[in-house]
């Protein structure tokens, strides 16, 4: 009788499928095995992942000869690691020099800085918490690096700001009849805010934080309405679809992205956006950052060309919420 229910509950049979038991159990776990290495392996293919991916986005910006460096080296990571510079000259058919200028074309002193590069990237696992912080690191040390991240992403907006259209974007934003802010998943949280900060000025504001929201209200696009487009990577179709519709219905386009993205192609004036950030992250912090710092230096630069009027609209604006808070018990 116990035999019997040990057998019904643990659905074995005792007479003879024991054998077959072991070997499925030993089965699954090769499986398991198995699968761990095409993961290892798949991790391998895949290492450099990130550097990859900043060649990818600079393709457009490279000569033809470059870019047959940068396609070598994006299809061959690993060999790419272990080459000289002679052999990637003679893999890709270009010479040496070439293969030099594609270094610095990509922020690199040279080959051998390249080189480094490719093998601490492909060295570094996929960190979805922050590109600087390690899973083991204590909460101090983490913070310190989180601000130090957050420091080098505004000095670096700073060597960029002689280039950027701050004139041209505010003398549109003067005469507009309505500023649109524009952005999806994190990046509206950013126009969200904007949005807030401008209309106090006495411009009539509104936002468009979703992909239907963007194309119908692309749609009905008029010349005389500016449109600030926030997206670190400006690869959202339907953001790239509605902001080209806009424009050929003579919408201004302002974007703050990557000035080498599909958005950026569509934009009338593009404010460079794009800090160097790992983005698996989800909300990627050193971008955000940036935006909101270009963001407000165009509000204070649009408040200085409004002039005495704006000074007093955000004198009635803060005064009306004094008043509110001082009614109440």
């Amino acid at each position: 009788m116990k035999l019997e229910t040990l057998t019904k509950s643990e659905n074995i049979d005792i007479s003879g499928n024991i054998i077959n038991n072991i070997k499925e159990i030993i089965n699954k776990k090769q499986c398991q095995l198995n699968r761990h290495d095409k993961k290892k392996k798949k991790q391998k293919r895949s290492g450099g992942n990130s550097l990859v991916k900043r060649i990818e986005r600079q393709l457009g910006q490279l000569s033809r000869s470059e870019k047959r460096v940068a396609q070598w080296i994006i299809e061959n990571v690993a060999s790419a690691v272990d080459a000289s510079i002679s052999e990637v000259a003679e893999a890709t058919q270009v010479s040496q020099p070439t293969v030099i200028r594609f270094c610095r074309s990509m922020g690199m002193t040279g080959f051998r800085d390249l080189r480094t590069h490719l093998i601490a990237a492909m060295q570094r696992p996929d960190n979805y918490l922050h590109n600087d912080v390690a899973i083991n690191d204590d909460t101090d040390d983490a913070v310190v690096k989180v601000v130090e991240s957050s420091i080098r992403a505004l000095v670096d907006l700073r060597t960029l700001l002689s280039g950027m259209p701050f004139q041209a974007a505010i003398g549109k934003m003067v005469n507009a009849r309505q500023l649109i802010f524009v952005g999806l998943g994190a990046s509206g949280y950013v126009a969200r805010d904007a949005c807030h900060k401008f209309f106090r000025l006495g411009i009539p504001c509104s936002t468009a934080l979703d992909s239907q929201t963007i194309l119908q209200q692309s749609a009905i696009a008029r010349s005389d309405e500016v449109y600030v487009v926030i997206s670190h990577m400006g690869e959202w179709a339907e953001m790239v679809d509605g902001m080209r519709c806009a424009r050929d219905r003579g919408a201004t386009i302002i974007a703050l992205t990557d000035p080498v993205s599909s958005l950026a192609k569509v934009a009338t004036w593009v404010f460079d956006c794009h800090p160097p950030e790992d983005t698996n992250v989800f909300t990627p912090m050193s971008s955000r950052l940036a935006q909101l710092t270009l963001l407000d230096g165009l509000q204070i630069g649009l408040a200085l060309e409004l002039g005495e009027q704006a000074e007093e609209n955000l004198k009635l604006t803060k005064q009306a919420l004094f008043s509110k808070w001082s009614q109440d018990p």
